[in-house]
């Protein structure tokens, strides 16, 4: 099978594309960075030069490819329009890449009991998300709405993801982000009381769901992507020890903000994000194998 993957030099998108590869589909990835197209080239991957503007570009690749697996960006709805253009009638698979981020609250670490599993698009769920992000629930169902146009659309919402990548891009966004700023200023830190809690997943495995998902995904489908669940206390304090500096200690949500930004603050460091991934065990045959963010952080996290 031939697959366009677009965010191939990225974390998630580059761990795809190369466990596509390993698995012996013939896969061609989006870069807009010349300067990076060899390191596709050796993990045998076809550069493609372009960006997610390119909406004839976008549309041409997937109506040329056999699957398309959209990693660059979970909130660029023109990439998204063009990918669902260039696949209508074709009855080809679509993955669409979104973040768990999207069940999120403004909880500036504390805890929250709520616990979401993907009835969350079922008609009548009622389920609202947060107006910060709703643009992107509203991609999410577009792509879900895509089954009707004979595209085999999956969304598959990544929690928050540890382990260094298997392709280019080696480092995520959460975890990575804590760690700069523990190494920075000697003290690792969390938002608040740190008691919020986020579902979590190890690269490999997700890279894993996503070959399942090319080959097994029901048209119209949503799926958590999750093995397991950590506070922020908890990881900071796994990297405290492990980086051997102090803490871990509570910030205030505003000196989060000046380091991180509002949106990585408030939602994908701050929140709670609890899932439960309901379905790929039983309907894709997903059987991931790390269970332990705070294990990997103590025994596998570099520099």
């Amino acid at each position: 099978m031939h697959v366009f993957v677009t965010g191939a030099t990225g974390f998630i998108g580059g761990s795809v594309a190369v466990r596509l590869v390993e698995a012996g589909h013939t896969v061609s990835g989006l870069t807009r960075d010349e300067g990076r197209a060899g390191k596709l080239t050796a993990l045998g991957i076809e550069p493609v030069f372009g960006t997610l503007d390119d909406s004839g570009l976008l549309a041409a690749r997937a109506r040329a490819a056999d699957a398309v697996v959209n990693a660059a960006d979970s909130d660029h709805r023109g990439a998204v329009e063009a990918l669902i253009s260039g696949l209508a009638g074709s009855g080809k698979p679509f993955l669409h890449t979104s973040g768990s981020s999207v069940v999120g609250d403004d909880a500036r670490g504390e805890v929250s009991e709520a616990v979401f599993t993907e009835e969350i698009h079922d008609p009548g769920s009622g389920w609202r998300p947060e107006a910060d992000k709703a643009p992107r629930v509203e991609i999410d169902r577009l792509v879900l709405a895509a089954a009707d146009s004979g595209i085999r659309s999956t969304v598959l919402c990544n929690t928050l993801i540890y382990g260094h990548g298997l392709g280019p891009g080696r480092d995520s966004v959460q975890i990575p982000a804590l760690v700069r700023q523990a190494r920075s200023s000697g003290v690792a830190r969390h938002v608040g009381p740190g008691r919020n809690i986020w579902s979590n997943v190890h690269i490999a495995d997700v890279a894993d769901l996503y070959a399942l998902a090319l080959d097994r995904s029901p048209a119209g489908s949503f799926h958590f992507v999750e093995n397991g669940e950590e506070s922020f206390a908890a990881i900071t304090t796994a990297i405290a020890e492990t980086l051997g500096v102090a803490g871990p200690e509570p910030w205030d949500i505003e000196s989060a903000i000046d380091a991180w930004g509002y949106e990585p603050a408030v939602y994908a460091l701050g929140s709670n994000s609890r899932v439960r991934a309901t379905r790929p065990r039983p309907v894709l045959g997903w059987t991931p194998t790390h269970a332990s963010v705070t294990d990997w952080i103590r025994g596998e996290l570099t520099a």
